[in-house]
């Protein structure tokens, strides 16, 4: 057969368009797959869906489908994502909108099931902090457990064009086409653990390309500005040449596969995913040509009995503040500027669990300690931050350092402040027969 070749449009929700759009004009492609669910990116998205029940799928949904579906529909590429988030019901039936709109007759589906939030309420279900899920109460915004490839075969056998997913784990966005495609068995672990392999190279999309590879000097990469995208030209055995439209910025090599093989991997030998327990450590790298990397050598054993489940919550809250100086004496005055504060908040009382004083560009990164001998700077930044478990006092925070403009050392300027919600994520585990998938078309 001849080998499948798949398009990484997005890496993360906020994610480079143009790319997917090179992808789907000169990638030669089958599919185009967009990545774009982080681990707290749901839980944020189900915020939004509790506020607007029409929402809660990714805000660059509408802007990616207008600029590809045209494209795709006229060179026959599938679409897949997970930009469905919250409600991959209602980001289907959005997508079916604008195809209509374009009078492009797609099949759009939707896939449900990931939403576990009420079976974890009903249940005694433990997290990896080793704490009762119930006791989050009120703070329990989400509960999204990752499902697998199944049902995205099952939607593209049924004829789907489009498949809008909520939270299924990264690979398994990949993965399904090529199980559709070549006819792979469900239990034939050799073979899924190649192509949960695939899904693992291409699913941060620029990352293997030269994004987030670069180090001037040491790893020197051209062309970021305009970033060329991968593709993954996949053999009915699962290899797979990871190669990205000729002229494009960026470089596929040895080196930028390798990174992106060990990205987010604890364990090279079993890569829990819900299809396989995937075996990375054989894996053989080859350059073959210019911007073309061969990688093969994969394998896997059978996936585990339960599924993981990501839990998101409100868990606190943080206050920031910020203010610049600059001239002679920066340094002394920032340091000022931050006993000050720190004064302040001990006589106003202000409550917080932790926090940070730092002077950006001196010592936020590496401490002071480390950041003593440096050259005294010409400007500083002081910035204040704490977490809080109320957002008054967080706002607080940022107030003190704000009155710093006429209560504090002389020159500063360019003061900012800030107190938002900090939404945090848990994991546990759950039996798979728990998170029932099902395939919706959204209708015309």
């Amino acid at each position: 057969m001849r080998p499948i070749r798949i398009g990484a449009g997005a890496g993360y929700s906020g994610d480079r368009i143009e790319p997917a759009v090179e992808l789907a004009e000169k990638g030669e492609l089958d599919y185009l797959v967009f990545e774009c669910l982080a681990e707290r990116t749901i839980a944020i998205a189900q915020q939004t869906r509790m506020h607007n029940p029409a929402l809660g799928y990714d805000p660059l949904l509408e802007q990616r489908m207008q600029a590809v579906l045209r494209i795709c529909s006229e060179k026959k590429i599938k679409i897949i994502t997970n930009m469905g988030a919250a409600n991959p019901l209602a980001a289907a039936a959005k997508v079916r909108q604008i195809a209509a709109a374009m009078q492009l007759d797609l099949k759009v589906a939707a896939i449900s099931g990931d939403d576990v939030l009420a079976t974890l309420k009903a249940g005694a279900f433990i997290s990896d902090q080793g704490k009762p899920v119930n006791a989050l109460g009120e703070r329990l915004l989400s509960a999204n457990a990752y499902l697998g490839a199944a049902p995205l075969v099952e939607a593209l056998a049924q004829g789907a064009d489009v498949i809008i997913t909520g939270r299924v784990a990264d690979p398994s966005l990949f993965l399904a086409p090529l199980i559709h495609e070549f006819g792979w068995a469900m239990d034939d672990w050799q073979r899924l653990g190649q192509g949960t392999l695939v899904g693992h190279l291409l699913e941060c999309a620029g990352q293997i390309s030269g994004g987030y590879f670069a180090d001037p000097g040491y790893k020197d990469v051209a062309g970021l500005a305009r970033l060329g995208f991968p593709i993954g030209e996949v053999a009915a055995d699962g290899s797979v040449i990871i190669t990205k439209v000729a002229g494009s910025g960026g470089q596929v090599t040895a080196a930028t596969c390798k990174e992106q093989l060990l990205y987010e991997i604890h364990d090279p030998r079993a890569y829990l995913t819900p299809d396989v327990v995937a075996d990375f450590s054989a894996v053989r790298v080859t350059e073959i040509g210019l911007d073309r990397v061969l990688l093969q050598g994969a394998t896997g054993r059978p996936r585990s009995d339960t599924l993981k489940v990501s839990i998101g919550y409100i868990d606190s809250y943080i206050g920031e503040g910020q203010i610049s100086y600059a001239g002679p004496g920066a340094l002394e005055r920032g340091r000022l500027a931050l006993e000050i504060v720190a004064q302040r908040l001990q006589l106003s009382g202000i409550g917080f669990d932790e926090i940070r004083y730092d002077l950006l560009g001196v010592d936020a990164i590496h401490g002071a300690a480390l950041s003593a001998q440096a050259a005294s700077p010409y400007e500083v930044r002081v910035r204040v931050s704490a977490r809080s478990n109320n957002l008054r006092d967080a706002t607080r925070i940022g107030n003190e350092v704000e009155t710093l403009y006429t209560c504090g050392p002389a020159g500063g300027g360019g003061a900012t402040r800030s107190a938002r919600e900090v939404v945090a994520v848990q994991s546990t585990l759950l039996p798979r027969q728990l998170a029932q998938s099902a395939i919706h078309f959204a209708e015309a």
